[in-house]
């Protein structure tokens, strides 16, 4: 079967979530068609699995201009733009109506198991540029399917890949085994079935970033409700505590985000949950009851817990696109150009470059990671930094290079400085006097320093200590 020439082809987008979506809509604004290609069975139906989550931007914030612009012939109605969407909300006042009205564009139960050029393997040079992307696709009523594109966005999300609770990247030793009593996800505490897992639980949550906050704030408020006696949490952190553990509170310039480090803080403070600093999980053993028993690279041995959550983030699926020549940043799985940009172990105060089709090129002229995808592993990323993503690219791909090295949006800043490799440093704590060098992990009770006390343990971080 011969391919088409290039120019008849439809751009392929890979996932119909929020930066998929607005691809679509920034291609038909430019004149090109798209075809989605989700492999759930909706639209946005990775954020359906956290849709009891509240987002921390607000609706003014979530929505794509170019998909405004496609809704509003529709009769759509736009929602309060300072109002805070739930995931829910999300998919159902805009991301299903958005994919309605892109109709046949985007197709469901379609899972892209492969991306090639066209006759040639990754090897070969000869007329490559010149040629269609091959799509595989499997269905999700079986059957397989290739199709051909002139280029190809991954906007496929990291939601199905969440890293392990393993210290070291892999699964800790008994993970797999204890799969009844972990999960990696910020658990639904209003679904009685799921509330009444970890009622009265003694439950430990693994993470640093605004999920583990948001499952230490609603274990918490499980705890203070009528039914939630004797439940507890127990947060383990791979980490010390410093001025920015609990993000940058008031300082944060997404009010909601700030608010959830701050949540977190009262969990710890009020006694619904400890704190285990600089632990870095090496096996989950069962105990003779059946409970967990986390064992860090110290040896130290936690008490048993009932549950465990593990929120240690995301790493991307590049297995169907190992065919392709892509250039990742070795550390963070990112285009090498936006991995500076973004690199937790470099990166300060929450600030990122706003960034378009420089950053996101790799050798595969036509090919691009956008979404939560192109972070890679590193985390803290927001649908703005998407949507104005996809507008570069799109623009791009139609030819238009000016506008696509416009900077069109300012992002807020998280009102955290971080860097120096502080991230994941076990003795990365505040000191006495404006240093943040810690003595040796335990567990703590936390109090909560004042705002002035955490603006400078936050200017030092920024300057780099801890012998960086």
């Amino acid at each position: 079967m011969n391919a088409p020439a290039a120019t008849e082809l439809p751009v392929v987008v890979i996932g119909a979530g929020p930066a998929g979506l607005a691809a679509a809509a920034h291609l038909i604004d430019r004149g090109i068609e798209p075809l989605v290609l989700e492999a759930g069975p909706t639209a946005g139906a990775a954020v359906r699995e956290w849709a009891h989550v509240r987002l921390f931007s607000t609706w003014g914030e979530v929505i794509d201009p170019a998909a405004e612009k496609l809704l509003a012939p529709a009769g759509w109605t736009r929602p309060d733009p300072a109002a805070y969407p739930a995931g829910r909300d999300w998919v159902d006042l805009y991301l299903q109506p958005l994919a309605a009205v892109l109709g046949d564009r985007v197709r469901t139960g379609a899972r892209v198991t492969g991306v090639s050029c066209t006759g040639r393997d990754r090897i070969v040079d000869a007329d490559r540029e010149a040629r269609p992307f091959l799509v595989h696709i499997a269905h999700a009523g079986g059957g397989e399917e290739r199709l051909f594109a002139r280029a190809v966005i991954d906007a496929s999300g990291t939601w199905a890949t969440p890293s392990p609770a393993g210290g070291s990247g892999l699964p800790a030793l008994g993970e797999k085994a204890a799969a009844d009593r972990i999960t990696y996800r910020v658990p639904d505490l209003k679904d009685p079935a799921v509330r009444a897992r970890y009622t009265g639980r003694r439950t430990a949550v693994i993470g640093s970033g605004a999920s583990a906050f948001t499952a230490l704030a609603h274990l918490a408020d499980l705890a203070k409700s009528d039914d939630g006696a004797g439940t507890k949490g127990v947060w383990i952190l791979r980490r010390g505590i410093s001025g920015s553990t609990f993000g940058g509170g008031e300082a944060d310039q997404l009010p909601a985000r700030g608010a959830l480090g701050l949540a977190a803080k009262a969990a710890v403070d009020d006694g619904h949950a400890d704190a285990v600093t600089g632990f870095r999980t090496e096996a989950i053993e069962r105990a003779h009851d059946g409970r967990l028993i986390l064992v860090g690279e110290d040896d130290r041995r936690l008490d048993p817990v009932d549950e465990v959550i593990v929120l240690t983030g995301f790493r991307p699926d590049l297995s169907f696109l190992e065919e392709l020549r892509l250039g990742l940043d070795e550390r963070l799985q990112a285009p090498v150009a936006l991995a500076p940009l973004i690199d937790p172990n470099q990166h300060s105060c929450g600030t990122v470059p706003p960034h378009g089709r420089r950053e996101l090129s790799h050798p595969e002229q036509g090919v691009y990671l956008v979404g939560m995808k192109s972070y890679g592993r590193a985390p803290t990323f927001l649908a703005m930094t998407g949507y104005e993503q996809v507008r570069s690219v799109a623009a791009a791909i139609a030819g238009d290079l000016d506008a696509a090295d416009r900077v069109e949006l300012t992002l807020p800043e998280t009102g955290v400085c971080g860097g120096a490799g502080l991230f994941d440093a076990p003795d990365a704590a505040e000191g006495d006097s404006g240093g943040c060098c810690a003595p040796a992990p335990q567990l703590v009770q936390l109090g909560v320093p004042a705002a002035a006390e955490v603006a400078a343990a936050e200017e030092a971080q920024a300057g780099g200590c801890c012998g960086s």
